[in-house]
C-alpha cells in the first residue's frame, strides 16, 4: 500500500532528514513567518516586526518538534534582499531549525540565497523555489548554482493538465532545465502544487509517481487549499475550519508527502500534533506490511507510543 518499489533518495538539511520510503522519517512541517498578514507585524511591514511575538512562534515550533518528533522548518518570506538579511539574522539567532528563502520574484530570492552563502548557512537553507512559470528559468538555475545553493525545491504544475500527469510533466521540465545548464545540487525536492483542498489528493498521487520514477523527496502546500476555503470559516467558525485544515495536513502527511508547507507558524500547535498522529498511523501500516519500523529514532510512532511499539515487536516475533 505505502511502499515504493525503487530506491528512494534521503536528503539532509540542517540535520533533518527528508525522503526515503514512507514510514522511515517523519514528515517535515515547513511553516511560514514574515508572510503578508503575519501577526508579528503590528503595523505596516516597513515599520518592522514584534520580536517577542516572532521569538514565541519560533520557540513554540521548536518545542513541538521535541515533543512530537515532527521536525519544523521556517519558510522565511521576504520582498527584498534587505528584508531577507534582517529576517535570516533574526531566525538563526533564535533557533537552529532549517529554513528556506521564499519570495515571489527572482531577485530577492537570489539576494537571500547569496546572503546565506556569505553567512555560511547554505547547509541549513533550501531555495524556495524553481518554478515552471519563471520566464528566465535557466538564468535562475545558473545564478543559484554559482552562489553554491545545495538544496532546491522544484514547484511543478501544468495549467493545461491539472491531473497528476501535468505535475509529472512540470517536474521533468524543471529537471531538464537543470541538466541543460549543467547545475548540480545535493538535494532536489518536488512540490506538486496545491490548488484547493480536494486537489491535494492529486498531489499525493503525483508524489508517488515522482518517487517511483526518480526517488525524489516530495511534498506540497496543503495549507494553500485550506486557507483558500473561506466558506468553511463562514459556516463553522474557526474551530470547524481548523479541524478541516488539520485533517488536510495530516492526510497529506500520511500519503507520500516527505514535507508539507503547513501555512503560518501560528498554526504549529494545531498542525504538528496532527502530523505526528498521521505519521504514527502510516508507520504502523508500513510495519504491518513489511515488519519494518521507522529509521528515525525520534519518529512519532517510536517517541509517542513506545508501549504499542513493544507490542508490535512482540506480535511480529510470534
Amino acid at each position: 500500500m505505502f511502499q515504493v518499489e525503487n530506491e528512494q533518495k534521503v536528503c539532509e538539511i540542517g540535520g533533518v532528514k527528508f525522503g526515503g520510503q514512507p514510514g522511515d522519517y517523519p514528515t517535515v512541517t515547513c511553516s511560514s513567518i514574515f508572510q503578508k498578514g503575519d501577526r508579528i507585524f503590528d503595523g505596516k511591514r516597513k515599520q518592522g516586526f514584534d520580536e517577542k511575538k516572532a521569538t514565541d512562534l519560533l520557540q513554540t515550533q521548536d518545542r513541538l518538534w521535541k515533543e512530537t518528533g515532527v521536525p519544523g522548518m521556517a519558510d522565511i518570506v521576504a520582498n527584498s534582499g534587505d528584508e531577507f538579511k534582517t529576517y535570516i539574522d533574526f531566525v538563526t539567532s533564535v533557533s537552529d531549525m532549517p529554513f528556506c528563502v521564499d519570495a515571489w520574484i527572482m531577485k530577492p530570492k537570489l539576494e537571500g540565497a547569496a546572503y546565506c552563502a556569505e553567512k555560511g548557512l547554505l547547509d541549513r537553507m533550501f531555495y524556495n523555489s524553481l518554478t515552471v512559470w519563471e520566464q528566465d528559468l535557466e538564468t535562475e538555475i545558473r545564478e543559484i548554482a554559482d552562489i553554491g545553493v545545495k538544496h532546491v525545491l522544484l514547484v511543478a504544475f501544468d495549467q493545461e493538465d491539472q491531473m497528476p500527469s501535468g505535475r509529472i510533466a512540470g517536474t521533468q521540465k524543471l529537471l531538464d532545465a537543470i541538466e541543460k545548464v549543467g547545475a548540480e545540487f545535493e538535494s532536489i525536492f518536488v512540490d506538486t502544487s496545491v490548488m484547493n483542498g480536494p486537489a491535494t489528493a492529486l498531489c499525493s498521487v503525483a508524489n508517488r509517481m515522482i518517487k517511483e520514477k526518480g526517488g525524489f523527496p516530495t511534498g506540497s502546500a496543503p495549507s494553500n487549499g485550506s486557507y483558500m476555503w473561506k466558506e468553511a470559516r463562514e459556516k463553522w467558525g474557526f474551530k470547524g475550519w481548523a479541524a478541516a485544515d488539520a485533517a488536510l495536513e495530516s492526510l497529506s502527511a500520511c500519503l507520500y508527502h516527505d514535507m508539507i508547507f503547513s501555512g503560518p507558524m501560528a498554526g504549529a500547535e494545531r498542525i504538528m500534533p496532527a502530523v505526528a498522529m498521521a505519521n504514527a498511523f502510516q508507520a504502523t501500516a508500513v510495519f504491518s506490511e513489511t515488519g519494518r519500523l521507522p529509521k528515525d529514532p525520534n519518529h512519532p510512532l517510536l517517541k509517542l507510543f513506545p508501549d504499542f511499539v513493544d507490542n508490535l515487536k512482540a506480535s511480529a516475533g510470534n
